[in-house]
């Protein structure tokens, strides 16, 4: 075990999917780790870090304010967690001599690109939730510039909760047909294969500072959604498509926001697999949603 992999790891916003799945596996993996939920550490309480960051840690912030429609209208709290306390950590990490990794988000960027997006494209975001991320970046990299910054895309666990998988698998458990936008084009992202990534950041010899962490290829929700019913038993055609403007919403969404993996596969992190791959391996693992009764 190398020194780096034998480093304490740190996770801020260990209550949320992210946090608890990159706790699970870096136990599993035998690691020292301190897990923290949003109550116990405050990100956005500057003295905070100081309590929690010691030399030699890796600390990884899953912490987020991710409520996209909600945050167009509570900016000065989105701001807060998203740009104020990354920053927070990252100023605690470059004084304690510890590693910082970050994770931010597609929203970064916006438009008809049509192409994936590089690294190193001109970020664009439209909305609230994007902008305070984008600046959330920024400030990291500020405070400590060879941070890490890992952008994902459609995360999702396909447990029982409310993300976007664990939500067609509970509709998929019904009998009545779902309407699904098929003008939002992304890249699914199972968390247990961006944590891997994550901790493979986390164990060194990456130098790059901005990489993109996604599973391989993009859908539609309307195709992830159909996907999704196929790999439960049920029958894709209850799967509708309709537009974006059918079902207007406070926060604008990417049309199309695809990660290229392109430049984090040359600076060394290995590419996820696909995402229809790693979408059965959700399914297998946590298994279809019950019927409701």
């Amino acid at each position: 075990m190398s020194f780096r992999e034998s480093a304490r790891i740190v996770i801020s916003g260990a209550g949320g999917m992210v946090g608890r799945e990159l706790a699970a596996q870096a136990r599993n993996q035998g690691r020292d780790v301190l897990a923290l939920t949003s109550s116990e550490w405050d990100i956005t309480d500057a003295p905070a870090a100081e309590r929690f960051v010691e030399p030699g840690d890796v600390v990884i912030n899953c912490a987020a304010y991710t409520a996209v429609d909600a945050a167009e209208s509570d900016e000065e709290r989105a701001h807060a967690v998203n740009a104020v306390g990354p920053a927070n950590i990252a100023q605690a990490c470059a004084r304690a001599g510890a590693e910082f990794i970050h994770i931010s988000t597609d929203y970064v960027f916006s438009g008809p690109k049509g192409t994936p997006f590089e690294i190193n494209d001109e970020t664009a975001p439209a909305g609230v939730y994007g902008r305070t991320k984008l600046a959330g970046e920024f400030a990291v990299l500020t405070a400590m510039p060879d941070a890490h910054i890992v952008r994902t895309a459609w995360i999702y666990e396909g447990a029982d909760g409310s993300d976007f998988v664990a939500v067609m698998k509970r509709l998929a458990a019904g009998d009545k047909t779902v309407n699904v936008v098929d003008d939002q084009i992304g890249s699914p992202t199972y968390a247990a294969d961006l944590v891997g990534a994550l901790l493979e950041v986390a164990d060194g010899g990456i130098r790059e500072p901005v990489l993109h962490a996604t599973n391989a290829g993009e859908a539609s929700r309307f195709e992830q959604a159909q996907a999704v019913f196929e790999a439960v038993g049920a029958d894709p055609a209850r799967v509708r498509p309709v537009s974006t403007d059918q079902y207007p919403r406070p926060a604008p969404r990417p049309e199309y926001s695809v990660l290229s993996s392109r430049l984090s596969a040359e600076a060394g992190l290995t590419p996820l697999r696909p995402w229809r791959d790693a979408l059965a391996a959700a399914i297998a693992k946590h298994g279809p949603a019950a019927a409701a009764t």
